[in-house]
């Protein structure tokens, strides 16, 4: 099979390998569309283990079954990392801190043509999509949960101030999110074709992020790396306001102590979804409540992933980039 093998963000290789053989409790599933992230395009993360198949945004079709709870031909989404649902964290409802979740994933990535589903996986992890919902918008369960839980864990509601930075596919989701739980929202990018696409999901205002805003805001969520957008989050934080590492940059941040004493601010993280968000998120899709077919821009094969890879890191007119094995 075809197995699209991650060197660097420029040096991506189309290889061959075996396709993966199953054992009991698990599955084959073909994948049929896989997106890329931005976690994906972070090269000084990904690096590390490099070389490696990348691709956690997958949907297929199951074509080989070892599970008694799946059946060959079933369409599904499947999460890349699973919970244990046993341990300390998992038992006080912190899923994403489980030391399980964090080491496990499914064999070998996305950005393949076959992939092998672990038992934990299948268990934990496998959801089937309704008819409704196409394996497109299957590869957004994923990144919308992980907005379900940081928009969960920092208490965005009705009547708040909302700052999104960053107007990537993340800030799109997040701006959704937040509107559909009636908050204000503000939203800012340095790129034009992005902040049209706030003003389109809803945001009430949309600024430059070169311009100096002059709000204050309740909640700030960061979708985006950059360093000077980190500082100016600082400037905009309310009073008992708090600051959401959604993205974070390639270095660490300073913090203004004393404000964060004064006015009893509050800087939280999230990493990925759990089950719940997950399931929400499915939910969000299938009842059209939020649209996020029209955030795929770019559908490309596997041979053409590092174009794919291009044209998501220079974020021209691109939002989803999505690869179609």
């Amino acid at each position: 099979m075809k197995t699209a093998v991650y060197y660097n963000n420029n040096d991506i290789r189309i290889v061959d390998r075996p396709k993966p053989e199953i054992k009991d409790g698990e599955l084959l599933v073909k994948a049929k569309a896989s997106g890329i992230c931005g976690t994906d395009l972070m090269e000084w993360y990904r690096i590390k283990k490099a070389p490696r198949v990348l691709g956690h945004e997958m949907a297929g079709e199951i074509v080989e079954s070892r599970s008694d709870k799946f059946d060959i031909g079933q369409r599904v989404f499947v999460s890349h990392h699973v919970p244990c649902n046993e341990c300390k964290y998992c038992l006080a409802g912190n899923h994403t801190a489980c030391e399980m979740l964090h080491k496990g994933n499914y064999d070998p990535g996305g950005f393949s043509e076959f992939v092998r589903v672990p038992k934990i996986n299948v268990g934990n992890g496998t959801y089937i999509l309704p008819e409704n919902v196409s394996y497109e918008e299957g590869t957004m369960i994923e990144p919308l949960a992980c907005v379900v839980r940081a928009q969960r864990i920092i208490g965005v509601g009705e009547g708040q101030t909302v700052l999104v930075m960053g107007s990537g596919i993340s800030g799109l989701l997040n701006i959704l999110v937040a509107k559909l739980k009636k908050a204000k929202v503000v939203a800012t990018d340095i790129n034009e074709y992005r902040l049209n696409m706030a003003k389109e999901s809803g945001a009430d205002e949309v600024f430059n992020a070169n311009e100096e805003l002059g709000i204050k805001a309740d909640r700030i969520i960061m979708c985006t790396g950059a360093m000077p957008a980190f500082e100016a989050a600082f400037r905009y934080i309310d009073r008992k306001g708090i600051i959401m590492l959604f993205a974070i940059p390639n270095r660490n941040i300073s913090i203004p102590v004393e404000d964060f004493w004064r006015n009893e601010l509050g800087i939280v993280s999230s990493y990925g979804a759990a089950p719940v968000d997950l399931e929400e998120a499915l939910e969000l899709i299938k009842d059209g409540k939020i649209d996020v077919k029209s955030l795929i821009t770019h559908r490309l094969k596997l041979d053409d992933i590092q174009k794919g890879f291009k044209i998501a890191g220079e974020a021209k007119d691109s939002l989803k980039v999505i690869v179609v094995p």
